[in-house]
């Protein structure tokens, strides 16, 4: 049974920080992790994703980079999203994602190509 559990969601101020787990019981490789988000009102869409092809490929959409940062524990089993200078358009339902697949680069952030999914967590920015 394949299980990916988020952490670290909570309300924070604008210009603030937080940090995002996933933990994941993917016994599997999970070539491609990454995290994704749902605005209110709002189609899901990509962040974050870390694929491990060749010495790792890192993809962010571009309302996040510079601010946020993807990171991976394969060990673990873990990914992790280290979010600075929230802003109030960051507010969402993030949710974790993975893939036992190599995805091409310019499918990286489309979360069709993602099987297995966190419950998701919570972003508040005020």
């Amino acid at each position: 049974h394949v299980q990916l559990v988020e952490s670290g969601g909570g309300s924070v101020q604008a210009g603030g920080s937080l940090k995002l787990s996933c933990e994941t019981s993917i016994d599997t490789d999970r070539r491609c992790m990454g995290w994704f988000r749902q605005a209110p009102g709002k189609e899901r869409e990509g962040v974050a994703i870390n694929s491990d092809y060749g010495a790792g490929i890192t993809i962010y959409a571009d309302s996040v980079k510079g601010r946020f940062t993807i990171s991976r524990d394969n060990d673990k089993g873990t990914i992790f999203l280290q979010m600075h200078n929230l802003q109030t358009e960051d507010t969402a339902v993030y949710y974790c994602a993975a893939s036992p697949y190599l995805l091409p680069y310019d499918s990286l952030l489309n979360q069709d190509e993602y099987s297995h999914w966190g419950q998701g967590t919570q972003v508040t920015v005020s």
